[in-house]
């Protein structure tokens, strides 16, 4: 009996040196090698998600481009229509006002903060170093049951009301497969300035040749999230620059 005690504190000491001995680095190599190479990584010029959003038991088809130059779109699919939402050209940002459906430009402000997060591109842990972002190992931390590793991450300060506010992120990787399944980040403005946002993410699959999380559930922190699953993901689309283009209206005639 005595030799089984033994045994097991033994274990537990190997297992909790083994979790502890990682360095930030050692997981973030791992992930990215978990998940289909460094090299596979960095040839990501574009993604294009294909999801559902289960929103009070509706579902909702939508779509997600992102590309590296940092153009992006969200087209919603909603009762017949198409509608954008945060849609980025490069220097200009807009969504489609849902009442009046009709285009309009965002902020200086806010175009500033996703022109700020370019960088992150298609991953903010890609290269971290290079872009001039820090990742800290904070500690361990169970979630939904998973032991993982809690990595902070500083990205670019955003100006937010006229102030420099540091961009935080808190990224929680499963200790077993090394890929982040929660990430955590408080809102600094609008309605839910104060809040944490939160995501999870599971179900990786394989997309061209990386994997990625076909499974996300999206919200705030303490209240029940929007689920969403992943129907494709494809890796750097073909997609017409015009897309992206603020919809300039006709004059109208005399």
């Amino acid at each position: 009996m005595k030799m089984l005690k033994n045994i097991l504190v033994l274990f537990f000491i190997v297992v909790s040196y083994s979790i502890n001995a990682q360095t930030v680095d050692e997981i973030i190599n791992n992930y990215f090698e978990n998940t289909g190479g460094v090299e596979n990584w960095e040839k990501i010029e574009g993604i294009k998600m294909s999801a559902k959003v289960n929103q009070g038991g509706m579902e909702i088809p939508i779509e997600i481009i992102q590309l590296k130059n940092g153009k992006m779109m969200t087209t919603i699919n909603f009762q017949g229509q198409s509608i954008k939402q945060g849609v980025f050209d490069g220097e200009v940002l807009w969504s489609t006002n849902f009442m009046t459906q009709k285009a309009e430009k965002s902020d200086e402000e806010t175009t500033n903060m996703v022109k700020n997060e370019i960088d992150q591109f298609p991953d903010p842990f890609l290269n971290y170093k290079e872009k001039g972002f820090t990742a800290e190992l904070i500690g361990t931390e169970t979630v939904d049951g998973e032991e993982t590793f809690k990595i902070k991450l500083t990205t670019k300060p955003n100006i937010i009301e006229g102030k420099e506010v540091p961009s935080i992120s808190y990224y929680f990787f499963e200790t077993e497969n090394f890929v982040p399944i929660q990430v955590q980040e408080e809102i600094m403005e609008g309605p839910g300035k104060g809040m944490v946002s939160e995501i999870k993410m599971s179900d990786y699959q394989e997309a061209g040749n990386i994997y990625m999380p076909y499974s996300m559930t999206q919200g705030v922190k303490g209240q029940p999230g929007a689920p969403i699953t992943m129907d494709s993901i494809e890796i750097n689309p073909s997609v017409d620059d015009n897309e992206f283009a603020f919809p300039e209206e006709a004059p109208e005639e005399n």
